[in-house]
């Protein structure tokens, strides 16, 4: 293993709980995960692009794309601690998964896997929460997926691609064995967390018990619609960063937590992933056949937003 790069990484899916456990591994005095969440290295060859959708461009400008910044994140770690850092996307991303393999060929790889339904929900109400989802319902917008990935807009608006992990999985283990790759439930994560965080542990070879409590980070706000989200979503689609992120905190000032979806907006989403999950299940041999059915428990797990907390800014701060 290259000592300039990390041992392991928390390599999907975006809004399944990477941030919570980010933040919770970081606590572990044998593990060093990178200051910045998100660096998104392995998402490009050099700098990502100049331009997207509502919001990309910014995001772009977070991401540690030159190898020796990328390095220096884990130059901080104590002699014997094991590196790591969590970017979601990269098993989403085909260039990721074989970067990361030409790269660090021998890395530990963590994924979380949430409700694809839900986990299209959580990621919508994330972007309508910033002020920069424009469609005020979850259904219609995954309807615009394909053209907005026509037109180029980044990763975190493929709501319905982000959640077919049979796919996914398929090409990653092509190209690691299994025996590096972890995978388990989001559910798991949230209703044991003690028992989940000493499996990931135990995965990682560090000690276990250590580790019993998941930190309530990044919790969606649900902000009704109506004019004055109209208005102030508007405008944080058209300011630079700074201003903009003031906007961001009046549009989330005071929010609800995720709204559950109703039984009808399930069941006109979960066709996008059906034939996914059939093929989920048969890769890994569980059964993940409650992700076609209605929910006992539905919206966000973790409860609602702690007092002060605002949406996750993930990577290195943006230049104003």
């Amino acid at each position: 293993m290259n000592v300039a790069l990390p041992d392991f990484l928390i390599a999907g899916v975006p809004k399944a709980g990477t941030t919570a456990l980010h933040a919770a591994l970081q606590r572990h005095p044998d593990l060093h995960l990178s200051r910045i969440k998100e660096p998104k290295f392995f998402l490009t060859d050099g700098p990502p692009p100049a331009r997207g959708g509502p919001g990309d461009a910014e995001t772009y400008r977070e991401h540690v794309w030159r190898r020796e910044e990328y390095e220096a994140l884990f130059d901080p770690a104590p002699a014997g601690a094991l590196t790591g850092e969590a970017t979601p996307f990269y098993l989403y991303d085909a260039g990721a998964r074989r970067r990361v393999r030409e790269l660090i060929p021998r890395a530990r790889l963590i994924v979380i896997l949430r409700d694809p339904v839900e986990r299209a929900h959580s990621n919508w109400t994330h972007l309508w929460s910033a002020g920069l989802e424009p469609i005020g319902d979850v259904v219609r917008a995954c309807a615009a997926e394909p053209e907005r990935i026509a037109a180029g807009w980044a990763h975190f608006w493929h709501y319905v691609g982000l959640g077919r992990y049979g796919e996914q999985l398929r090409e990653l283990y092509a190209l690691f064995p299994r025996e590096q790759v972890l995978v388990f439930r989001y559910r798991d994560l949230v209703d044991r967390p003690a028992a989940t965080l000493d499996r990931i542990c135990a995965f990682l070879g560090v000690r276990q018990g250590l580790l019993t409590e998941l930190p309530r980070e990044n919790v969606t706000a649900h902000p009704d619609g109506g004019v004055r989200h109209a208005l102030l979503s508007s405008a944080r689609r058209l300011l630079p960063p700074a201003p903009a992120a003031a906007v961001e905190r009046l549009l989330q000032h005071r929010g609800d937590s995720r709204r559950p979806l109703t039984w009808e907006q399930r069941e006109r989403l979960i066709p996008y992933f059906a034939d996914d999950i059939r093929l989920l299940q048969e890769i890994t041999g569980e059964d993940f056949g409650d992700w076609l059915r209605p929910r006992e428990r539905s919206g966000g797990l973790v409860g609602a937003r702690p007092a002060g907390q605002r949406q996750a800014r993930n990577g290195r701060p943006a230049a104003g």
